[in-house]
């Protein structure tokens, strides 16, 4: 039975006290996403969310099978890797999902440490602990897997002084698009089959010793066509959280099994990633192309008084410019939080990107849940998938 608690009722450190803290994780290393031109893919996330170039491996590092280029913006680290050959299991990776996450890696003081304690509580094993040494010291890595064709690699850098990994060297372009605020990765959603939510929160409970501090069930998570459901898994130092959506029945297709048919399986749905002022962020974001959901209702922004009541008093913004920019508002105990979510940002309507700002708020929109979904299928009816 998996472990669900309110974060108001208890309070967070009660919350993370939960948690058996065998697996201390330092933060989110990087996330790695197979794309399909990892050159252009780039200098899409350079120009349109103001990633500055880091590092590069490819053929002229001596990586014969793969190219990846990395981009950094404060603490977020994301690695766009394509293939070479045809014959690369991750071009078999692309084929079926099409450009996506795969490595979700994480920071830890001992990786081989935590590959041991991870498969021997039932990880599979996606490779083990593994030294790579360059002039700059050493990196541990080691992987696991965990749902569909995702992986954890836990990566050890106390020995390491280089820009990123060895096998990759510095890649300064001349073209450098200024960054636009954001800061660190917040949560990663992962969305699994009918059924398997359970199952992948036992899986965290189990073999990662996180805690299930957040439920949300198909009344709390619906609209008049469809429906989810939703459970927050923390490790103990609380830097690491993984919502896992499941579908849900309703009258129509949900977005849950519009991303599995497309994805062709579970995978991750979004990166939400933090930043200090979404204002202008988001301002920055539309500037550059990207593309947000279509805004909520007039109605949505005239109910935000009465829907926070005590907690309308928190919000510092000005209503109107959150509402110019379709930015949603939704507060708990703790404080307020501003989020905003962009389209598919490749072809199939799979991953997207969070954009969130918190004011205190420890939860996940709650009360935008209705907005938010309601918008999405606006998209869904338009692809004709709904």
């Amino acid at each position: 039975m998996s472990k669900s608690i309110s974060p108001v009722e208890y309070g967070l450190e009660k919350i993370f006290e939960e948690a058996e803290d065998f697996l201390p994780l330092l933060g989110t290393d990087y996330v790695e996403l197979y794309v399909g031109n990892a050159k252009q893919s780039a200098h899409y996330y350079q120009t349109a969310f103001g990633f500055q170039p880091l590092a590069y491996s490819g053929l002229e590092t001596g990586s014969k099978d793969r190219t990846s280029y990395v981009l950094q913006q404060d603490k977020i680290r994301l690695v766009l890797t394509t293939p070479l050959k045809i014959d690369s299991p991750i071009q078999a990776h692309l084929k079926k999902h099409g450009d996506g996450v795969k490595v979700i890696a994480l920071w830890v003081e001992d990786a081989r440490q935590a590959y041991e304690a991870t498969v021997s509580r039932g990880a599979k094993s996606f490779f083990e602990p593994q030294e790579e040494s360059d002039e700059h010291g050493s990196v541990v890595r080691a992987g696991i897997h965990t749902y569909g064709d995702t992986v954890h690699v836990f990566v050890e850098r106390r020995h390491y002084k280089g820009l990123f990994l060895p096998g990759y060297r510095a890649w300064n372009p001349s073209y450098r698009p200024s960054p636009i605020g954001l800061k660190y990765v917040d949560h990663m959603v992962g969305n699994v089959g009918w059924g398997e939510m359970n199952q992948w929160v036992k899986w965290y409970e189990d073999v990662m010793g996180f805690v299930n501090f957040l439920s949300f069930d198909d009344k709390q998570i619906h609209t008049e066509y469809s429906a989810l459901m939703s459970k927050v898994m923390s490790n103990g130092n609380g830097r690491i959280k993984f919502p896992i959506n499941e579908p849900a029945k309703g009258k129509k297709k949900s977005q849950i099994e519009e991303y599995l048919d497309f994805y062709e399986g579970p995978g991750v749905q979004h990166i939400a990633v933090a930043t200090n002022d979404i204002l202008s962020t988001v301002k920055a974001l539309q500037e550059r192309g990207v593309e947000f959901l279509p805004p909520p209702p007039q109605s949505y922004y005239d109910a935000i008084p009465e829907r926070l009541g005590a907690h309308n008093h928190m919000i510092k913004e000005d209503i109107k410019e959150l509402q110019k920019l379709s930015v949603l508002v939704d507060a708990d105990e703790e404080g307020y939080l501003l989020q905003i979510f962009t389209k598919p940002i490749q072809d199939r309507p799979t991953l997207f990107f969070e954009i969130i700002q918190r004011m205190g708020a420890r939860g996940f929109g709650a009360g935008n849940f209705k907005a938010l979904f309601e918008s999405i299928e606006r998209e869904q009816a338009q692809r004709g998938t709904l």
